[in-house]
Formats: structure tokens, sequence, C-alpha cells
């Protein structure tokens, strides 16, 4: 069988063929000024990333990268069924929805001396005791415990297999971004992210992606060297950045589209819809980049290194701090353990 497309050349496939889900130029250039003028801020920056999640570990403390592990293949699917009843956990007279809640969940059964960040432990626990670290502070459990708990356990028994951590899990791939999500993918099922668009194999490996950028994330902020080939990655097609995008005037959808969206009509996970969301919404921030570093070079005369993974890690937040402004725009929603 052929293999996939890599997550770029996927997303320029389903840009150039898309019948429900169009790229705007003016969009793109718009977003590539406003990030032009921060370019040198920490919000466009890992370091700026890392500060934006205070729940997560030290980046200097051992469990810091398991941690990262555990938290992104279980990164999958937060919104309810009902969109006033979300998922909730409060931590510290804090509460919190969404990504945030697991976070807060992890953090709770850390403090409470559950080794959730050990491969041992969590490659062995239980459904009921996942069900415990994962509970819920109100009626709404979270989505998906059987998923998380099998793609969990799973990534656990591929750790030990590998050393017994995920440092020493990844760094067999070498040192290279492109290797790294490669080998991700290669031996953790849970992360193949792969599906067909007009008859070609295609894929977005948004957790996989996802999963280095935040492995070289934590080493920069432990200022740990560098890992290359880090413009390999793209941005992580998920839930919140499309929104972001038609509401920034780079996507746009048709008429059809975001009438069944409104409707709250549920989008199967390979959906020709679905995949053009994931799929323009990857070319797009691409096509963003492209612009920044166009941007910089003529008015600077330097080399952009912002790339398309720290775009991401902008767009995400900006989504989520103005979501009442962009509330009118639907969320197109899909079951699944890729996002």
């Amino acid at each position: 069988m052929e293999p996939p497309l890599s997550p770029r050349d996927s997303g320029r496939f389903v840009a150039e063929r898309s019948k429900d889900v169009f790229v705007e130029k003016e969009g793109v250039q718009k977003v590539a000024e406003m990030l032009y003028d921060l370019r040198a801020s920490d919000e466009l920056s890992a370091k700026g990333w890392k500060k934006a999640n205070p729940l997560a570990p030290k980046p200097t403390s051992d469990q810091a990268l398991n941690w990262v592990f555990v938290m992104d293949t279980m990164n999958f699917c937060f919104w309810p069924d009902d969109e006033n009843k979300p998922f909730e956990v409060t931590y510290k007279k804090n509460t919190y929805r969404g990504y945030m809640s697991m976070c807060a969940a992890v953090k709770r059964a850390m403090d409470e001396g559950i080794p959730i960040t050990d491969p041992n432990y969590f490659s062995k626990m239980t459904l009921e005791e996942l069900a415990h670290v994962l509970r819920s502070d109100n009626d709404t459990p979270i989505p998906l415990l059987k998923e998380r708990h099998q793609v969990l356990t799973e990534g656990g028994r591929v750790l030990l297999e590998h050393g017994g951590s995920f440092r020493s899990f990844i760094t067999q791939a070498g040192n290279d971004a492109q290797k790294m999500v490669e080998f991700i993918v290669e031996k953790i099922p849970s992360y193949r992210d792969e599906t067909t668009y007009e008859g070609k194999a295609i894929s977005f490996y948004k957790r996989a992606q996802i999963l280095v950028a935040d492995f070289w994330a934590t080493m920069a902020a432990r200022g740990e060297g560098n890992i290359p080939n880090m413009d390999c990655l793209t941005m992580f097609a998920d839930y919140r950045v499309p929104q972001a995008l038609v509401y920034l005037g780079v996507l746009r959808y048709s008429d059809s589209l975001m009438q069944a969206l409104k409707k709250g009509e549920l989008l199967a996970s390979g959906d020709r819809r679905e995949v053009e969301i994931r799929g323009c919404t990857l070319w797009s921030v691409e096509l963003i980049r492209d612009h920044l570093c166009k941007l910089v070079k003529e008015r600077d005369n330097e080399i952009c290194k912002i790339n398309s993974a720290i775009i991401d890690f902008y767009l995400w937040p900006y989504a989520k701090q103005n979501h009442r402004e962009m509330a009118h725009i639907p969320i197109h929603h899909t079951r699944c353990i890729h996002y």
C-alpha cells in the first residue's frame, strides 16, 4: 500500500481540491501582519507557550517529559454532548474545562501520590484507576474514557519496550524532528492519524507532531540543546484553531457546511468535510508562515525563526481567550482519538 502523504503535502492536496472550505489570501496576509508585530514577543516562542500552562510540571523536574507523553497520548476530544454541561475539574479553587481539565486532573492525581507519569504504573493501570484520576467535579464524565485508557496503557507498554521513559524512547529516533514523528507513528498505533481524501492516502499526525513539539519546548525550557528540523512540523489540526481562522478571515466555509455545523451535525472522522476543515487549516497556517517569513526578510533582512508549531501555540490560546467574540462561528465536532 502506498504510504500516506506527509501532513504538509496532505494539507496542500486537500486545499487544492476542497469543496466546502476555502483559504482566503487576504486573511492569510492579515494574520501574517498581526504575527509580524508580535515576532519578538514571548507569545511567539516556546518560552511563552510553556508559561501558558501553569498546571504543567516544572520543565526541569524528573516528571516533566513523561508528563508530556501522558498528556499528549490522551489529548483528544474534550467537547461535551451538552455545551452547558462540560467536563470540569477544580484544582486549588480554579475550575478548568477542556484540555486544561485533564491537566488539572493529572496534577490532582500527582498531589495524591498516584504515579500517573510512571510508565510502570500507567501501562498496567485499570480502567477504574484511570476513571478515578480523570473524575469530574460535576455529573459530566470525560468523553471517551475507555479509549483514553486503551491508548495510555498501549503507550506505556511501548515506553517500557524502549528504555522505560519517554526520553529514552524518543531519543532512539535520532535528534531530528521528522524522524521523531515517523518513529512515534511507527511504534504507537494510536498516533496514526491517517485517512483518505479523493482516493489519496493522507496524514495529519496531530498528536504525534504536538508530542515532538512539546518535547522540543520542554527541552528548550531546560536549556538542553536544540532539535534540528523543527520546520518540518505543521500546525496541529484540531477544533479550536479552525474556528479562530474563520473568525480572522483566513478560512471560509461554504453556506451548506456552515448550516450543517450550526445545526450541530456531527462529522465522522474521515468525512470529506471534516478532512477539508483539517487540511485547509493546516495549509493556511503554512501560507501564513510563508508570508510572515517574507515580511521578516523584506523589512528586517532577517531569516524568520517562527515555525508552524509556534504559530499554532499562539492561535490555540487566542481562540480560547476570544471565545466569546467568535461564539457565532460553530466548532466542528468529531468523536475520535486523533484530536
